[in-house]
């Protein structure tokens, strides 16, 4: 009777497993793919990571007014330094679960694949994002971070570790790109061209290097000796520039895309002022023309709300079409920025090379990005007000790069924050009594979840507030 009952018993489990194995037939979709595809990857990792950079939370709630290219002219809280904890958190969220995770996939596609490109191109993007991440908060997680089976609270790397890790990692890149070979599919940046992605790796280096100059002059010379005159491997042409092209709605710019349905910014006074002192042919690019005026009129950043209202929006500019358009590119590096770099490695010893030269390059380049003309950009150069200083040179390319960086709030506030330069006013009710930002806090959720680590990274970098100033950026 037992043994009835044990074959009766085998019989009932084999006919369960064989249900459950075609109920899990039946849920398969055919027409999904079970393999994660490379292409389809790229794109949506690009897509939605440039999104991120110029979208509303790193960029035009915080970024873009911290470092005055913009200004709000209503719900004004953003400019006075009240950042939304929800901005904060969408910052930190997307670049990790959708930007580290992601690429990081997409380098363990490359090596099942034995494709090298797709790996270089993910570890390139990767290592964009952590560059991103750290110059905004400090210490972040780095070498814990995407390996949630193994890390599920990862440590926080301090900031020089990560930016020395992220040197190696694009010096790898680089050399692992194979431009006759191996072709990639999905690339929206630059359309499979890998020559282009090692301009971009190597750019990137040369970027964290400097940035990283005054606390690490040896290692940063040390890349500089190995790229930082080989043009032939960087970005030092507007047709090489690291930009995703947006297309129509809904791929449109996600600055384009804000202005459907908002109209709260407008240009900031600073930028209009600095502009006029120049008589810099690009206040008219930079902004656009109010419909009641025929004046460009910035905003004051940090106004109260009921003052900011009053100023009438029709009767104050927004910023130009060249960014808010549906297509407007998104830049992520551009030449004028490898320039500016290679001026001030000129400077400081870094590199050989007359750093007046390699700065009026740059201000040439920034002015062709946008179609200036030749006879415009001779008179631009030949004002006193514009020619290279030596003695000061923080200041002639600090205010210069800053111009060129118009519109990447991210990167714009780095190298505002390292140059000191232009002198910003605070904003005029401002949260930070007469200070303005140096950094982003981390999110509550780190807080909540990640809370030992969270703290070991304050104690180390120092209070998690707006104003800590951040271990690249010398006093």
């Amino acid at each position: 009777m037992k043994l009835v009952k044990y074959i009766l018993g085998l019989a009932g489990a084999a006919l369960l497993l064989s249900s459950c194995s075609k109920l899990e037939d039946i849920n398969k979709n055919p027409n999904e793919s079970e393999q994660v595809q490379p292409d389809y990857l790229l794109t949506n990792g690009i897509k939605q990571n440039v999104d991120t950079y110029w979208g509303n939370d790193a960029a035009m709630e915080t970024s873009l007014l911290y470092v005055q290219y913009w200004a709000k002219i209503q719900y004004t809280d953003p400019d006075r330094y009240i950042p939304a904890a929800t901005s904060i958190q969408t910052v930190w969220n997307n670049f990790y679960a959708q930007g580290v995770a992601d690429f990081t996939k997409l380098i363990e596609l490359g090596d099942t694949l034995q494709n090298p490109n797709y790996k270089a191109v993910g570890i390139i993007m990767r290592s964009w994002i952590f560059q991103v991440l750290t110059d905004f908060y400090g210490d972040i997680p780095y070498t814990e971070a995407a390996r949630i089976e193994r890390y599920l609270t990862p440590a926080y790397d301090k900031q020089k570790d990560v930016y020395l890790g992220l040197l190696t990692e694009l010096k790898g890149a680089a050399s692992i790109i194979t431009p006759a070979a191996n072709p990639i599919s999905g690339d929206i940046l630059y359309n499979g061209d890998m020559n282009k992605w090692k301009k971009f790796a190597n750019s990137l280096r040369l970027r964290i290097a400097l940035r990283i100059s005054d606390k690490e002059f040896a290692a940063a010379k040390a890349v500089f000796d190995e790229i930082g005159t080989d043009d032939a491997s960087l970005i030092v042409s507007n047709s090489d520039n690291a930009q995703l092209v947006y297309q129509a709605s809904p791929n449109q710019n996600p600055v384009a895309r804000n202005r459907e349905t908002r109209n709260d910014y407008r240009i900031s006074k600073s930028v209009v002022d600095k502009l006029n002192s120049l008589n810099d042919p690009r206040l008219t690019i930079y902004a656009a023309m109010p419909r009641d005026t025929n004046k460009i009129i910035g905003v004051t950043n940090g106004l109260a709300t009921d003052s900011a209202s009053r100023l009438g929006f029709n009767k104050t500019s927004d910023v130009g079409a060249v960014f808010t358009a549906t297509t407007a590119p998104a830049v992520l590096f551009n030449a004028a920025e490898l320039l500016f770099i290679k001026a001030e490695a000129a400077q400081v010893g870094l590199i050989s090379g007359n750093a007046a030269t390699l700065y009026t390059q740059a201000v040439t380049t920034s002015l062709k990005q946008y179609n200036v003309s030749d006879a415009n950009v001779a008179t631009y150069l030949s004002q006193a007000s514009v020619a290279y200083n030596a003695a000061n040179y923080k200041q002639s390319i600090g205010d210069q790069k800053w111009l060129a960086l118009f519109g990447d709030g991210l990167e714009g506030f780095a190298e505002w924050r390292r140059l000191d330069y232009p002198k910003l006013p605070a904003a005029f009710t401002g949260n930070l009594s007469g200070k303005i930002p140096l950094r982003l806090t981390y999110p509550s959720s780190e807080q909540a979840l990640n809370g030992t680590n969270y703290k070991a990274a304050v104690a180390n970098q120092g209070a998690d507030a707006l104003t800590t100033r951040l271990w690249f950026d010398k006093e």
